[in-house]
């Protein structure tokens, strides 16, 4: 038998896979993989199970996971998961997720942070120093409110958040150029979905993802499922995604685009004939070019 599913969409190695795949892959040993949930504000999903292993993308606080296999390696305790949103598989550190019951309700109870970052207060006080950075799309658990002079906060497990920059899961920030924008000026960072630090196809995914539509993670796959493909280049208009090998911008307009890129070692604003120009001096072409749905 052949393999040939994608290791970073299918959870398998040669001496473990999921069992979901028995009968498609071989490998030594199938597992089922138990429920999980991301309780870090970031967990980085990195190649191999050590710091220094390459990073393919990031988790966010309240994300759900499968966990196959824990590990202990040179550098602290591992586990091997994939992630339910988009199915990426990849390390994460022990102490960043933990087991949980899979809840069908857990949703009702469910706030989805709508700011670029935001704080977790120890208390519903803004001038107590913070316990830790929320990143846009983490979800916290609501458990109460309280409010002061300065503030209307929600208290979550570990302490209290403003309430203002929080939001329910389904409710949708605009549109994808909107929430992009917001992330101007963020570092480019490989395997980033965070204002700490960004990539192409994660700004892609994560306003996508704000704004009720669901992206893969990689630009090839969103290239190939992501809105309905256009011809060309004419006439473009703002939302529409701009293709390279191993590339994805955002339309601002139908004259500039928007894109984490590392030229510029940041998410960008530059007209979309500069970046036509850059890329074709390096012998790379524009690859596809599609309308997202709401926007058409």
């Amino acid at each position: 038998m052949t393999d040939r599913l994608n290791p970073r969409l299918n959870a398998y190695r040669e001496d473990l896979a999921d069992i979901r795949l028995e009968g498609q892959i071989t490998a030594e040993r199938f597992v089922e993989g138990k429920s999980g949930v991301v309780v870090a504000p970031l967990a980085p999903l990195r190649r191999s199970p050590s710091s220094r292993a390459a990073l393919d993308t990031e988790a966010l606080m309240g994300e759900r996971l499968r966990v196959f296999e824990t590990l202990q390696s040179e550098d602290g305790v591992w586990s091997w998961v994939q992630l339910e949103t988009d199915g990426y598989v990849g390390y994460a550190p022990g102490e960043a997720i933990a087991l949980a019951e899979p809840d069908a309700e857990r949703a009702s109870a469910a706030l989805r942070v709508t700011v670029p970052r935001t704080f977790l207060f120890p208390k519903p006080d803004i001038k107590t120093p913070p316990v830790m950075g929320l990143p846009m799309g983490a979800l916290v658990s609501k458990t109460g409110e309280s409010a002061d002079h300065n503030a209307t906060y929600v208290l979550v497990p570990g302490g209290a958040v403003v309430a203002q920059h929080l939001g329910p899961p389904d409710e949708h920030l605009g549109d994808p150029v909107a929430v992009a924008e917001r992330f101007v000026g963020t570092p480019y960072l490989w395997g980033g979905k965070s204002v700490l630090g960004i990539d192409c196809s994660g700004l892609v995914q994560l306003a996508c993802q704000m704004t009720g539509l669901e992206a893969p993670r990689d630009s090839g796959d969103q290239a190939r499922s992501l809105g309905t493909r256009l011809a060309g280049i004419e006439a473009l208009q703002r939302g529409d995604l701009v293709f390279w090998p191993g590339h994805v911008g955002l339309m601002l307009d139908g004259r500039r685009l928007l894109h984490a890129n590392a030229f510029h070692m940041m998410t960008a604003i530059e007209p979309l004939a500069e970046t036509i120009e850059r890329f074709s001096d390096k012998g790379a072409m524009v690859s596809a070019v599609r309308r997202l749905p709401m926007l058409s």
